[in-house]
């Protein structure tokens, strides 16, 4: 009796199989850093078997980099249950899993990787910022955003990625303050906005009116005030 044969891999099982093995590599070292014959070898088949599938290592990558944006965009969808402070933080959380997992591969496709500038990666990229503007408007209860609150939300994500890039590079913060403390900068931006429109004053008076006493907005508004007290 026969043991220990390899099983033939069907087409798309294999595909599967080295976007699994090149997103695992990536995670941990820039795509740059990473060759085909490395790819090949972690997934136990030569490396013309590589680009049978492939034509070459920036395809493999832009799957690689599909796969990851799609769970990161995953991460961002949360139940509307709940204070909404209790909610980003439990995003925010997330996400820091999903940099921590994935930091040389995140750090490299925000700062410049193989596939920077190509089309295809740009609509990913823009593609998962999309998902969580349209999964934090949901939370909000909010359909079409006014501009002010676009401008909020949309600039809450962009510092989400430019705090996760800093976290990466020596990790000199802890990451559990980092995640608060983007629970509070999202109130604060919204604070801003609502000290210079009567609409967005009135959807901050909604998310804080649901706020319990010892939730991420209310730990922020006792700083804030015993700063004052100073």
């Amino acid at each position: 009796m026969r043991t220990g044969a390899r099983r033939r891999m069907g087409v798309e099982e294999r595909r599967q199989q080295l976007i699994g093995v090149a997103l695992e590599l990536f995670s941990r070292r820039s795509p740059d850093e990473v060759s085909i014959d490395e790819i090949a070898s972690a997934a136990g088949i030569s490396r013309p078997l590589v680009y049978h599938y492939f034509p070459g290592k920036l395809s493999l990558y832009e799957a690689a980099l599909t796969r990851a944006s799609d769970d990161l965009a995953n991460r961002f969808v949360e139940p509307r249950q709940g204070p909404l402070g209790a909610r980003l933080l439990r995003v925010t959380h997330r996400f820091f899993d999903f940099v921590d997992e994935h930091g040389p591969g995140f750090s490299a496709l925000m700062r410049g990787g193989p596939a920077v500038g190509s089309s295809r990666t740009n609509a990913l990229v823009d593609g998962v910022r999309q998902a969580a503007y349209v999964q934090i408007l949901s939370h909000l209860d909010v359909e079409t955003a006014p501009a002010r609150l676009e401008l909020v939300i949309r600039s809450w994500i962009s510092l989400a990625e430019s705090t996760a890039l800093l976290w990466l590079d020596g990790r000199r913060i802890p990451r559990q303050e980092l995640e608060v403390q983007l629970v509070h900068d999202f109130a604060a931006l919204a604070a801003v906005s609502a000290a210079q429109d009567e609409e967005m004053a009135a959807l901050l008076r909604g998310i804080l009116a649901d706020e319990p006493h010892d939730g991420p907005f209310s730990d922020l508004a006792g700083r804030l005030v015993a700063l004052g007290r100073g």
